[in-house]
């Protein structure tokens, strides 16, 4: 069964990739048309994006790239920013 959510909701929700790492926290979307088309991540301290951006405050993620909405974000391993060292075939 689909369940609806909130936009609101979403906001605060942890983010994950879809490889197991913390990813950072939900900030806002971004909704265009009457859809999310993005979401914008805040780099929190433990994260692995706080790690990867060093002093920027977070990444916008496209919707595309979202695995899952629920108790958390999921989203694919693409999403983490290029130059990490991280991307696939570097592990």
């Amino acid at each position: 069964m689909l369940k609806m959510k909130k936009v609101s909701e979403t906001y605060d929700l942890k983010v994950f990739t879809d490889a197991g790492d913390y990813f950072g926290d939900v900030e806002d979307s971004i909704v265009t048309s009457n859809k999310v088309s993005g979401w914008k991540i805040r780099a929190t301290k433990a994260s692995f994006l706080s790690r990867v951006l060093g002093s920027a405050k977070g990444v916008i993620v496209p919707h595309q790239l979202v695995r899952a909405v629920g108790d958390i974000l999921i989203i694919s391993r693409n999403a983490i920013p290029s130059g990490s060292g991280a991307e696939d075939g570097e592990e």
